[in-house]
């Protein structure tokens, strides 16, 4: 009832009162009141008035299994949401809830890591308070050999989020950094359970440095946060409910298509690597090359010193810019 309440006070230009939220419920006044005081200690400031009701008037940046429910609008991305105060790991916690049956669309989110997981088995540092650390749990119907190009979709999504949420000029560098002013501000890790050809589910793991007031010297040039670059702190249940609706009106069109096509453009124009030159590190083999932008399968279109062009895939390969990070 707590997140359901929080919904509705959010959602009314006014005042919502007691007895509206008793009828609504069917609870009573004192049961109504509890949930309010509950919210109140918890960082809501939430204003009653005499014969008018309750209204919020603003709250922190608080987290909380209720406050992500309550700020969701989507269908059945992150309606089941697995909260965490800490946890080692959102992608592992998700991998295990796929185990034991979680329904297509789980998120699990926590406030604090402390073995976050990057790409290539590098940790992540997930501190309390700093960022947005979750994973979302899928059960696609398609084939395995699919399901990388999810990473981008989710890429997308999140850019998209950012840009909407906070107003940022947000891009990608592919295959799925996001990167805001040159500098990266989310990562993306994509882990996948799979027979031959059968997919058991799949866990996009997403970290945002939201909060970050500061980086260690070794990648304070090449990372940042959304407050760094804003200038004030950002609330981050906002942002994560924005992300479950772009990602789930982007994956349910990716459903339908079956590729990239339809976000083939939008990534495209967001793609920070687009027209430049780039490093791609391959295992044994670094070139340089330059970056055309991506195919419908999400493969990164470059042309090579002699002018052949080559489709570049994600699974070992990196890119660099020239003369640093993008």
């Amino acid at each position: 009832m707590k997140s359901e309440i929080l919904k509705l006070l959010r959602e009314s230009e006014g005042y919502v009162s007691g007895q509206q939220l008793c009828e609504h419920f069917g609870v009573s006044r004192t049961a109504v009141w509890k949930v309010i005081n509950q919210l109140k200690e918890e960082g809501y400031q939430i204003e009653a008035v005499r014969n008018k009701g309750y209204h919020i008037v603003d709250c922190s940046d608080i987290m909380s299994r209720e406050e992500l429910q309550s700020q969701m609008n989507t269908v059945w991305a992150g309606r089941e949401i697995a909260y965490f105060e800490e946890t080692d790991s959102t992608n592992t916690q998700a991998k295990k809830l796929g185990d034991a049956g979680a329904p297509h669309g789980t998120l699990a989110v926590a406030d604090k890591q402390c073995a976050g997981k990057g790409r290539r088995g590098r940790g992540w540092d997930s501190p309390s308070g700093s960022g947005i650390f979750m994973s979302i749990l899928l059960r696609p119907d398609m084939e395995p050999s699919k399901a990388p190009m999810l990473t981008l979709v989710m890429a997308v999504s999140v850019a998209q989020a950012v840009c909407e949420t906070e107003g940022v000029d947000t891009l990608i560098k592919w295959p799925n950094d996001i990167v805001v002013n040159g500098k990266k501000v989310c990562g993306i890790l994509t882990e996948m359970s799979t027979e031959v050809d059968f997919i058991n589910h799949v866990v996009i793991g997403v970290g945002i440095n939201v909060n970050t007031g500061a980086f260690p010297e070794e990648i304070a040039q090449k990372a940042t946060s959304l407050r760094l670059e804003m200038g004030h702190p950002v609330k981050r249940s906002p942002l994560i409910a924005s992300v479950m609706h772009f990602f789930e009106v982007n994956y349910e069109q990716f459903q339908k298509v079956g590729n990239l096509s339809f976000l083939q453009e939008t990534y495209n124009r967001m793609l920070v690597n687009r027209d430049r030159d780039v490093r791609i590190l391959a295992p044994g083999n670094e070139y340089n090359a330059h970056a055309i932008g991506i195919n419908e399968q999400g493969e990164l279109l470059v042309r090579r010193g002699d002018g052949r062009t080559e489709a570049v895939y994600s699974g070992e390969v990196s890119v660099r810019g020239i003369y640093g990070y993008v």
